[in-house]
């Protein structure tokens, strides 16, 4: 039964192949039923007499109409855009470096302070204690130490003996010199001029070394910390100016590199530049956003406009008009600017170079300038 049935399968497709070639689709000049092959006339007519799509006829292709840019020397900026950020000059977090009561704050929030000015003042009432009994400690031993000088002149000691009595005299003192360091602990002072932060303590309240009292910055002058790619590594110098703008401002401030990294960056390859900036504006805060426009130097180059470059796998090139036809010339290229690039090697001047319509146009292939800028 299975049988039959793929046998009767298999005639019914057959046969519908067959009379779709036939009917349904015959081959082209075969006529239609009644036609006499007459139906496929009329076309071959047409194409003898030449359609619009024929070689030669009025549709033929014609030159491409293309924009161009002849090749002069100009003046490049060797320039660079960077990200940065303004820190300031001088930052410390404050900690106290003994855990005790905080027993005086001279914090004032937001307020510049002067150098070495007292900020917290922490329980010493145990130390001056233990300073007073070292102190008197070592008057006894001073004592001791002169009577006994006396009597070892007249040879009623012996040397030996007299030695540690001298040597006790001279822990006594160092005792006194390390509890004063330790007093000098109870007391945070201000390593710098600059202004205090906002305070995360109040007064009464224990701390310990791991207690952050506040921030002190120096706000003037300041430092602004940016990169560039390390293709720049070899232009950046000291002394040079940069211009920068703050995220939301239209000002535009300066600076001047007063140190360069010395090594690049393995991880994004590019180098480390520091400035120094004078603080002349309340916009100016550390943590700021900044814009930096660095520029190097001026050449003069050959450059077209970066439009007309075309990007390889293995280069670039450019579309040069040459006797009306299009031709792709290899190129080296140099640095950038907003809307030019420099080219190295490839081109000279007075060359033509295609700046539109580049998707249109095939190698050798006929051109027709419409618009030339230079």
């Amino acid at each position: 039964m299975k049988r039959w049935i793929a046998i009767v399968l298999v005639v019914v497709v057959l046969g519908g192949l067959i009379v779709y070639n036939k009917i349904l689709n015959p081959a082209p000049g075969a006529g239609g039923p009644g036609g006499g092959g007459g139906g496929s006339a009329p076309a071959a007519g047409g194409a003898a007499k030449g359609g619009k799509g024929g070689p030669g006829g009025p549709g033929a292709a014609g030159p491409t109409n293309v924009n161009a840019y002849v090749v002069v020397p100009k003046l490049i900026a060797n320039a660079v855009v960077a990200t940065g950020s303004l820190v300031a000059n001088e930052q410390v977090d404050i900690y106290p470096e003994i855990a005790g009561r905080i027993v005086q704050m001279n914090i004032r929030e937001g307020q510049p302070v002067a150098k070495g000015a007292l900020l917290i003042k922490i329980y010493d009432g145990d130390l001056q204690a233990q300073l007073q009994k070292f102190r008197v400690v070592q008057e006894n031993a001073q004592r001791t130490e002169e009577r006994n000088k006396q009597l070892l002149q007249r040879g009623g000691i012996s040397q030996q003996e007299y030695d540690i009595i001298v040597t006790n005299l001279k822990g006594a003192l160092a005792d006194i010199e390390l509890t004063k360091a330790a007093l000098r602990r109870t007391e945070i002072r201000a390593p710098f001029s600059g202004v205090i932060g906002i305070r995360n303590v109040s007064p009464g309240a224990v701390v310990t070394p791991q207690t952050l009292i506040t921030r002190l910055q120096q706000l003037n002058p300041m430092k602004l910390d940016f990169t560039v790619p390390e293709r720049y590594s070899r232009s950046v110098k000291s002394g040079e100016r940069v211009s920068f703008t703050l995220d939301g401002s239209q000002t535009n401030f300066t600076g001047q590199i007063y140190a360069v990294e010395p090594d690049v960056d393995v991880a994004t390859r590019s180098l480390r530049i520091r400035a120094r900036v004078a603080n002349t504006s309340p916009e100016l805060r550390p943590g700021s956003f900044a814009k930096v426009n660095l520029t190097f130097r001026e050449d003069r180059a050959l450059t077209i406009p970066s439009q007309a470059l075309l990007p390889q796998t293995r280069g670039k090139q450019v579309v040069v008009v040459r006797n009306g036809k299009a031709t792709f010339v290899d190129v080296q290229t140099g640095i950038r600017d907003k809307s030019n690039i420099q080219i190295t090697s490839g081109l000279a001047p007075g060359d033509t170079v295609v700046t539109s319509g580049l998707l249109f146009v095939k190698k050798d292939s006929p051109v027709k300038v419409v618009k030339v800028s230079s």
